[in-house]
């Protein structure tokens, strides 16, 4: 629009029929006659007031708004990733550890049993592991079911059809959380988060179009002209004589439209306070989900540790208790309840351990970094996949903060 706006060449023909009765065409010598046309038309209104550089900007910032909503969308998409995978981890170990804990009850009931039969307990010993047993049995189908929803919804996540994909992940430890994780100052944040920054270019777009509607108050200042043929004999149509045109400038002011035009700039004002609300909500909620990352994070390692002290000693009180109850020194429901504790200690344990890896992750999801990815087109459809599963991404942007946990 910073050029001429009307660019255009013509060309006409015409069979004509004058009347003959009107004083303009009484005088003419024939009352049939053809016309040949040819030319060229040109408008341009010059930019006096900005009108068209505010609305290039607009456009620049709008086209920088979406390539923004294109990298959130990936970040979020590599974060439930990333998510969903730590989630199968943590379900695999989950399953792991109700399996060994179905094997100890297995032998306590044997040991419970033997001591019913040669008469040393009741029968209440026998049906009491029965129970702690098929107890812990039964969550070994529940966890296999989160895990297969899981399993579906990384396949959808990556675009495949679902299907089953343990024995392609195969059995693994849950990810480790590093010991420390780089944050940065508010500033990297704010520069990193791609929402953020889409906030902060629909401002900018905004601002243009104020300025846009503006302009719309001054005069509109510009250029015409045409020039070209115009003859009643084709053969004449390029002969010098049946040149004509007209060139000129011109204006055109709507000094008539004051309440509509300034009622229209009011409208852009208040949607561009609307938009630097958004953005300040948007910046305030950012700092708000790091900080619950991060949190989230300290927490989790925090727990974790407990927990890792809590399920040795669960373990060592298991086998005490196993041995003394095989030897008749303690009843059957010291064994029972020991055997729960360090179920329930266990099933803690794994939960935590997950959910430190999960929060470092909604930690990098909440920084908006060390995930921008690019596909290489001359590679084709890249696949999102190898970015998540560690593979070296073709065009990926290098990135300051820590890795995220890989499978």
């Amino acid at each position: 629009s910073l050029f001429p706006q009307q660019q255009d060449a013509f060309g006409a023909y015409a069979r004509n029929a004058a009347s003959r009765s009107t004083v303009t065409t009484r005088q003419l010598p024939q009352h049939f006659f053809d016309e040949w046309d040819t030319g060229f038309n040109l408008a341009w209104e010059l930019d006096f007031w900005g009108r068209f550089r505010r609305a290039v900007e607009a456009a620049d910032d709008d086209l920088e708004a979406s390539v923004e909503s294109y990298d959130q969308a990936v970040v979020t998409l590599l974060a439930d990733i990333a998510s969903t995978y730590v989630e199968i981890r943590t379900l695999q170990q989950r399953i792991a550890l109700a399996q060994e804990n179905i094997r100890v009850q297995r032998e306590t009931y044997t040991i419970a049993d033997a001591r019913f039969r040669g008469g040393q307990v009741t029968e209440l010993d026998v049906d009491h592991a029965t129970s702690t047993h098929a107890q812990t049995e039964a969550m070994i189908p529940q966890l296999e079911l989160q895990r297969r929803e899981a399993t579906n919804r990384l396949c959808i996540l990556l675009g495949v059809p679902p299907t089953d994909l343990v024995p392609v992940l195969g059995q693994g430890p849950i990810p480790a959380a590093p010991a420390d994780v780089a944050v940065g100052v508010p500033a990297d944040l704010l520069r990193r988060r791609p929402d953020v920054r889409r906030a902060e270019r629909e401002v900018a777009a905004q601002s243009a179009r104020v300025g846009i509607a503006t302009s719309e108050l001054y005069p509109h200042i510009g250029i015409t002209g045409s020039i070209g043929y115009s003859a009643e004999q084709f053969a004449e149509l390029l002969d010098s004589r049946s040149l004509q045109g007209c060139v000129g400038p011109y204006f055109q002011w709507n000094i008539l439209n004051y309440g509509r035009l300034l009622s229209a700039i009011r409208m852009q004002d208040a949607r561009l306070a609307e938009l630097v609300v958004a953005y300040q909500n948007r910046v305030l909620e950012a700092n708000a989900e790091a900080e619950n990352g991060i949190a989230r994070f300290l927490r989790g390692r925090q727990r974790t540790d407990s927990l890792s002290t809590s399920v040795t000693a669960s373990q060592k009180a298991s086998k005490i208790a196993l041995a003394r109850y095989r030897g008749g020194e303690i009843s059957f429901v010291w064994v029972a309840l020991i055997e729960q504790n360090l179920v329930q200690q266990q099933e803690l344990f794994a939960q935590a351990q997950g959910q430190t890896a999960l929060g470092v992750i909604e930690t990098y999801r909440a920084l908006g970094g060390g995930w921008q990815y690019r596909p290489d087109r001359s590679r084709g459809s890249a696949s999102i996949a190898d970015a998540a599963t560690g593979a070296p991404a073709a065009n990926a942007e290098a990135e300051s903060l820590p890795a995220a946990p890989q499978p």
